[in-house]
């Protein structure tokens, strides 16, 4: 639930600050009256979203045996590198984001009209969409889909709440400071769909174990308890890996989480972009 709520929060904030921005710039145009196409794009772009993730869904509970684990397998490790790439081409864009939107909202607005701008919108939110039906798909696949659908919906519903605040209340909020807690969270989710899939694979005979189990303390903490669970929804947590996985898992966090933080502490905290 934890796991779906992170990623429905950060891929529905920035569908909400793409339509925010563009609504702002045509009410800045005084072409009020040209939201309707923005709405219209957004709405279908969430349609197409459903879609896609009802599908995915649909196509795993179908598959059975060693299929049904590649797809799975392939499915989490798919996930984790649009995670991972997300987290840091928003650090690299995110700042640019609104300039950009802008832009070509403008030019949609003044020669493309309406049909431009619901182009504009279908296909900024359908990419946020898409990733997210991809992301929830795979957290479906460790936890129980009922608890990520709460998550998601919750996540969304929250992502929805400070775009309003940004946009119709004037509360400023660090964006900056937003996506950096999230992506160190969601590089941390990205690191367990990675193991995870590659426990998935080793399950389907197409990758090695080396050693399996590397230790077992699921006496101590089982992963299939409360709070088990818990960690394998949001961590991938594993009371018993392979020697393969543990590899994987903490190559990862290692390189990736490198990064990130180098990344991130280019520019202090102190000077976020504020929205």
């Amino acid at each position: 639930m934890i796991a779906a709520l992170l990623i429905t929060l950060r891929e529905g904030l920035e569908a909400v600050l793409i339509v925010g921005i563009v609504l702002s710039l045509l009410y800045r145009l005084g072409a009020r009256d040209r939201a309707s196409a923005v709405w219209a794009g957004t709405a279908a772009a969430v349609l197409v979203s459903v879609i896609a993730g009802v599908t995915l869904l649909l196509l795993g509970w179908r598959l059975e045996g060693t299929a049904e684990r590649i797809f799975e397998g392939a499915i989490m490790l798919i996930a984790a590198g649009l995670l991972t790439w997300m987290i840091f081409w928003m650090q690299g864009q995110g700042s640019k984001l609104q300039q950009r939107l802008e832009e070509e909202a403008r030019i949609a607005a003044r020669h493309d009209g309406r049909w431009g701008l619901f182009v504009l919108a279908f296909i900024a939110v359908v990419r946020e969409g898409i990733e997210t039906a991809l992301f929830l798909t795979a957290a479906a696949f460790q936890a129980d889909g009922q608890q990520v659908i709460l998550g998601g919906l919750l996540g969304l519903g929250i992502a929805i709440g400070i775009g309003w605040l940004l946009f119709s209340a004037g509360r400023r909020i660090s964006i900056r400071l937003f996506f950096q807690v999230t992506g160190i969270l969601l590089l941390l989710v990205a690191a367990g769909l990675l193991a995870h899939g590659v426990h998935e694979l080793q399950e389907a005979s197409l990758l090695p174990t080396f050693v399996d189990p590397l230790w077992n303390i699921n006496p101590i903490l089982d992963e299939n308890g409360p709070l088990g669970s818990f960690l394998k929804a949001l961590f991938g947590y594993n009371g018993n890996p392979s020697l393969l996985e543990v590899i994987v898992y903490t190559l990862y966090l290692l390189v990736v989480g490198y990064r990130a933080i180098r990344a991130w502490g280019v520019e202090p905290v102190r000077s976020a972009r504020r929205i």
